[in-house]
């Protein structure tokens, strides 16, 4: 399956909304489109992943770097709307206590 990407944005808010899968095939592509606005100093990236299904550790891998990136530039990195299935992979890393996350996560918890 593809990853979708929309990206918009309100004022020094940029909310990406992402649909698909986050695998090993479409990591780069998301890469590509988090880390420029991660790049920009004292904004707000909000990531909604309602509609991810899938994701593997790769996925993680981006947004990890992604937050360095944030963090470097004084900006702010939140992850929104995650799926039970998505979340557990932040809880069995130790990510969800380094992310922000918010919103309820989809199907449980």
């Amino acid at each position: 399956m593809n990853l979708s990407i929309d990206v918009s944005r309100t004022d020094d808010i940029h909310h990406v909304k992402l649909s698909g899968e986050i695998d090993v095939y479409t990591a780069p592509k998301l890469k590509e489109t988090i880390l420029p606005l991660t790049k920009e100093e004292g904004v707000l990236i909000k990531v909604d992943l309602e509609k991810i299904n899938y994701m593997d550790s790769t996925g993680l891998g981006v947004f990890i770097s992604g937050l360095k990136s944030a963090k470097e530039n004084h900006s702010e990195l939140i992850l929104m709307n995650l799926h039970e299935r998505v979340y557990r992979l932040f809880d069995i890393t130790g990510l969800k206590e380094v992310f922000k996350i918010e919103n309820t996560v989809r199907g449980g918890k």
